[in-house]
Parts: C-alpha cells; sequence; structure tokens
C-alpha cells in the first residue's frame, strides 16, 4: 500500500485517539454531526486500516466530529487516492508533504489553508442553513473546552487545535438554523482566543485580525460580552495604558448586566493594572475596589465560557500587580493571602499567578518565601513560555537577593 495512503489512514487514526474514543463512539460522533445513522464500528475501522478512504461528504463530518476543517482532511485524502492510482513516487518532498508530516506528529492541525481562519469565518456570518443540535452543542462545548485548555498548553501547542475549531465552526455556520446565533457566539469566543495565542507568540496583526472578526461575531450574535474579551484581550497589546484602558473601559460597558460578574471582575482588575502602570492610584484602585466587588457575586464556572480562568488565584495575581506597581501598604497581606489560598496548589497555579506573587513578596520583604516562589515560577514559566511570563520573569529577577545571582540570570535569560 501506498505511503501516502497509510498516512492518511493514521491520521484518522490519531485524530480519533486525540478526541478520546473507541472506533464505535467515533462512529456515534459522526453520525451526530450528520444527523443519519449510517457510519458503523466496521466501517471506521476500514478507514483506519487503509483499505477505505472515506468521501469528501464523510470527511465533512469526520473533521466537525474532531474539530478540524474539512479541508484540510479532504485534501490529505485526494493525495492519498492519487497514491492509489498510481504507485509513482514524487521527487524530494514538496509543502504538501510538510503539511502531513506535520499534522501525523500533532504539532500543529489547522493552522495552514487556502484562506486565512478569520476570512473564511467572516464569510460565513453572511450564510445560513440548518445543523443537528447535537453537533451544534458539541462545537460550543469545544470552544469552552479551549479557553480552559489555555491554562495547561503553550500557545505554540494551542494554535493548531483554536485555528482547526475555528474552522470547523466556520464550516457548518452557513447551515446553522436556529442555532446561528450560538454558534458565531462560540466562533468568536474561538476567533478571539485564537487572537491571545498569535499575539502570545508575536505575531501582532495576525491578532489584530481575529480580535477584529471576533468583534464582527459580536455584532451579528448581539452579544457585547464577546466583543469585551475582544477588546480585553487586545489591551495587553495597546501602546501605551492610556490606551489600554481607552480598550478597557468600553468592554467594562459590554459586560454590564447579570451573567458577566466574572467577565466585569477580569475586566476591571485588568483596568486597575494599566491605570497602576500609568500611575493613577485613584482610578486604579477604583477599578480594583469594583473588581473584587463584581467578584463576590461571580461564579467563573457557570458564566461566559472564556470566564473560566479568571480563578480565586487570577483575582488574588490582579491585587497583588495593583499593590505592587502603586507600593501600597496592601500588598503584604494581599501576598500572604494567596500564599493561604494556593496552598498546595503552587505549582500548578499558573505562570501569571506565580510571577506576580514572587513578585510581591520579594517587594514586601519575605525573601525566603519569594525565592522559593521565585524557583517555582521560574520552571513553570520555563515549562510554559509565553509573553506574560517573560515580562514577569524580568520583574522578578531585578528583585532578587544578591545570593540568588544564577536564578536571576537564569529568569533575565528567559526575559530577553
Amino acid at each position: 500500500m501506498a505511503t501516502d495512503e497509510l498516512a492518511f489512514a493514521e491520521l484518522l487514526h490519531r485524530l480519533r485517539k486525540n478526541a478520546g474514543r473507541t472506533q464505535e463512539e467515533q462512529a456515534a460522533a459522526i453520525n451526530t454531526v450528520s444527523g443519519r445513522d449510517t457510519m458503523t464500528r466496521r466501517e471506521i475501522n476500514r478507514y483506519e486500516q487503509g483499505k477505505n478512504i472515506p468521501t469528501n461528504h464523510t470527511l465533512a463530518h469526520i473533521a466537525v466530529a474532531c474539530g478540524l476543517s474539512p479541508e484540510h482532511l479532504q485534501r490529505e485524502a485526494a493525495v492519498a487516492r492519487a497514491r492509489r492510482r498510481t504507485s509513482a513516487r514524487r521527487e524530494g518532498e514538496d509543502q504538501d508533504d510538510v503539511k502531513r508530516r506535520t499534522l501525523l506528529e500533532g504539532a500543529v492541525v489547522g493552522a495552514a489553508s487556502a484562506a486565512e481562519p478569520w476570512e473564511r469565518l467572516t464569510h460565513a456570518l453572511s450564510k445560513g442553513r440548518k445543523i443537528d443540535s447535537n453537533a451544534a452543542a458539541s462545537l460550543v462545548d469545544r470552544a469552552s473546552a479551549l479557553h480552559v485548555s489555555e491554562g495547561h498548553l503553550t500557545a505554540l501547542e494551542l494554535q493548531g487545535e483554536v485555528e482547526g475549531h475555528l474552522d470547523a465552526i466556520t464550516a457548518v455556520l452557513p447551515r446553522a438554523g436556529e442555532h446561528e446565533r450560538a454558534l458565531t457566539i462560540a466562533g468568536g469566543e474561538t476567533a478571539a482566543l485564537a487572537g491571545w495565542v498569535a499575539w502570545d507568540l508575536g505575531d501582532h496583526p495576525r491578532a489584530h485580525s481575529y480580535y477584529k472578526v471576533a468583534m464582527e461575531c459580536a455584532e451579528a450574535a448581539v452579544h457585547p460580552p464577546l466583543r469585551a474579551l475582544a477588546l480585553a484581550y487586545a489591551s495587553y497589546g495597546a501602546a501605551t495604558p492610556e490606551k489600554a484602558a481607552e480598550l478597557l473601559v468600553q468592554a467594562a460597558k459590554d459586560v454590564r448586566g447579570p451573567g458577566n460578574a466574572a467577565a466585569s471582575a477580569w475586566v476591571y482588575g485588568r483596568l486597575a493594572e494599566e491605570a497602576a502602570s500609568a500611575g493613577d492610584d485613584t482610578n486604579a484602585l477604583r477599578a480594583l475596589d469594583r473588581a473584587r466587588f463584581a467578584y463576590d457575586f461571580a461564579d467563573h464556572t457557570v458564566e461566559q465560557a472564556w470566564v473560566r480562568f479568571v480563578t480565586p488565584y487570577r483575582m488574588d495575581s490582579l491585587a497583588l500587580s495593583v499593590y505592587g506597581q502603586l507600593g501600597r501598604q496592601e500588598l503584604a497581606e494581599t501576598a500572604d493571602h494567596a500564599v493561604d489560598r494556593l496552598g498546595s496548589e503552587l505549582p500548578e497555579s499558573g505562570v501569571v499567578v506565580l510571577g506576580d506573587l514572587a513578585s510581591a513578596l520579594l517587594r514586601g520583604g519575605d525573601l525566603d518565601q519569594g525565592v522559593d516562589v521565585a524557583r517555582q515560577f521560574a520552571a513553570a514559566a520555563e515549562a510554559r513560555p509565553n509573553t506574560m511570563g517573560r515580562v514577569r520573569a524580568q520583574a522578578v529577577a531585578s528583585q532578587l537577593p544578591t545570593k540568588e545571582r544564577e536564578l536571576a540570570r537564569h529568569l533575565q535569560l528567559f526575559a530577553a
């Protein structure tokens, strides 16, 4: 059997395994998407053995079930079919071969296609037909899960999954029917996360394009909290604290009302950070008070899909950042409270939280605990490198005591 046929069969096998399904469960998932009870475990097995290659119609259902763009699987299937027709091997390795190998290695799925993902989503917003309720719910749930994944995957690891899911939503949006609004919101949330990932990887123009289409989704669905998400993410890349504050003030208006308490807390916490960075003590403290008040009424586990990261630990981190920048006496007490809250969860609390906590402890004079947390922060930041972690690495390095030169040097190299 030709190499490309085996590669495509292996791709289908890996997609199923990555979804955590048995062959029977994969067949059921595909039937849910198609709305027909025609796929069987036996047929899945034949696909994964390379005995059959699915039709493009079936591939579209497989792609949605696995959170991918249909175009990717259809392109790979076309190559496998061509290899089946002829055993002649090409000289060298073209770009399609590189893309196939990358897919099989699991590095990036859905990152390359004929048009950019945000452009396809923009185009799909103008369509509208019918999709199965279970398939729509599956796509919405997947969008929520990706926002949770952001807590433990690197930007590079997350990029392919996010862009692949954006393609999957885009593929079904033209026939969304009664689910159009829910899928448009899920698409916008996924686009906003893709923008955040792009920014984290240093691709700011790409990030801007994703934020723009996320706001288009918010407008199409008449869902202001989605625009708030895009604005708040975009605030991290603003040229000045004042520019960031402008975006966050608008975002705060978009998360007024019931069901948005966690989102409101995060937006006001970010506004407090930017005001503190600009040296505006009064507005920084006022915004932080509003953030904490909102969080008293929040439940980050059941509100907007994208607020899952607004944990009590993240709120502690925002307070530490604000008090540290302003040199407030509340810093030490807040740091002690954060340590008590984290307890044994400290190593898993996230790069940003650890960085802010280490900086606060060192600035507040608790050097032993500060150095201990700084070491944990260094390990977490290296395991999951990101832009926010590098910024905090520089701040922590500058506050370490002289005897910790090696740790400071390590953090400075990481920051650079």
